[in-house]
């Protein structure tokens, strides 16, 4: 199970695993995927921590680090606003709301003398394109740079040339995918639809072969958007991908840290329980439908506000509602192959049965092509 990417960055199976838990990225590199750490969520400081504990539980083995530098945001081009800059943007109408929904389904206000640091999604993004690149760029295990919207700053490409680590893009059409390479990008990942987090419209099936077509037989492509198994893995591969970029279906692994609320609706849910919404970051992210998407689309209801502004609003809820155990407006970003998510399983074993199903699937695809007597 070796395409060219295997052989790019010394890996046994051409499986790419996005999560922002630092033992799943580990865990699948250990069992020959490639893990990469979605470094959002946390400052520079914070990612020196989590890059150093990878370093040392990795075994030697490369993994990645997937960065968001949007090409569009609020404060972009000038001094980056603070955090309470930015919450003073936010219109009294929008907090309002927010606390309407809130208050429909019995959660309180966080009370005055909790300390818990407030985090809110796409806030601080200024630092993504710099002191976290620059962070990235000195831990010698990393060995691919991926930026989630739109094409990464030249320099951040150049610097991590520089550095010899590969820089990988997400694209949702085949035009984002020429940008892409135009700069400098060396993997592009093809991802459609399906995929969770901030996507496209176009569908996997269609988007991938578009994709390999444009960007030719030099650019490694990964396809993205719905992959969950072997069999889905290989009809990545019959389109034309290299490999496959996986994130959901870590999710659910015995390893990860994701919110418990969240993964009991994720556990319950099938593929239609998922929606593409603004309501979680300003932009068009697929997640778990909940109770604060469906009142984000009802009449009546603000606009939601650009990035990372109502990442802000997002993680006032998200704050609350963990604290109280509710599970109504408990969402995460999830993909439609959530339906398949139905039990937790160490990370280990998730891998090795898609590489299983990918070699029974290949196996029989062979077999139709057996010449007959």
């Amino acid at each position: 199970m070796r395409t060219p990417v295997c052989d790019q960055f010394g890996i046994e199976f051409p499986i790419f695993a996005f999560s922002h838990c630092r033992d799943v990225v580990a865990a699948v590199s250990r069992a020959g995927g490639f893990g990469v750490l979605g470094a959002l969520a946390f400052t520079p400081e914070e990612l020196e921590i989590e890059l150093a504990w990878i370093d040392e539980h990795i075994e030697g083995r490369p993994y990645g680090v997937d960065l968001v530098m949007p090409a569009n945001y609020v404060g972009k081009g000038g001094a980056q606003p603070s955090a309470d800059e930015l919450r003073a943007m936010i219109p009294q109408e929008h907090w309002d709301y927010t606390d309407k929904i809130l208050s429909e389904y019995g959660v309180p206000p966080l009370p005055d003398d909790y300390d818990e640091r407030a985090r809110a999604a796409g806030l601080g993004v200024d630092d993504q394109a710099t002191r976290a690149v620059e962070t990235t760029l000195n831990h010698g295990g990393v060995k691919l740079l991926v930026n989630a919207l739109g094409p990464p700053p030249k320099e951040v490409v150049d610097r991590a040339h520089e550095h010899g680590i590969l820089v990988a893009a997400l694209v949702g059409s085949k035009r984002h995918a020429e940008k892409q390479v135009e700069i400098g990008v060396d993997v592009i990942v093809a991802q459609g639809t399906e995929a969770g987090g901030h996507t496209g419209d176009i569908s996997t099936m269609v988007l991938v072969p578009e994709v390999v077509d444009a960007v030719g037989p030099d650019v490694p492509v990964l396809a993205a958007g719905g992959i969950g198994t072997g069999r889905q893995m290989a009809a990545g591969l019959a389109l034309g991908a290299q490999g496959a970029w996986t994130g959901s279906i870590w999710l659910t692994v015995a390893e990860a840290d994701t919110p418990g609320e969240a993964q009991q609706n994720i556990l319950a849910a099938d593929s239609r329980d998922t929606v593409r919404s603004r309501a979680m970051t300003g932009k068009p992210a697929r997640q778990l439908r909940t109770k604060w998407t469906e009142a984000w689309e009802a009449d009546g209801a603000p606009k939601t506000l650009p990035m990372p502004l109502q990442g802000i609003l997002y993680g006032e809820m998200a704050r609350r509602v963990t604290r109280a155990h509710n599970r109504e407006l408990s969402g995460f970003p999830v993909g439609q192959i959530v339906g398949r998510m139905n039990k937790i399983r160490p990370t280990h074993e998730v891998v090795f049965e898609i590489v299983e199903e990918w070699i029974a699937t290949t196996e029989k695809l062979c077999g139709l092509l057996d010449s007959r007597d």
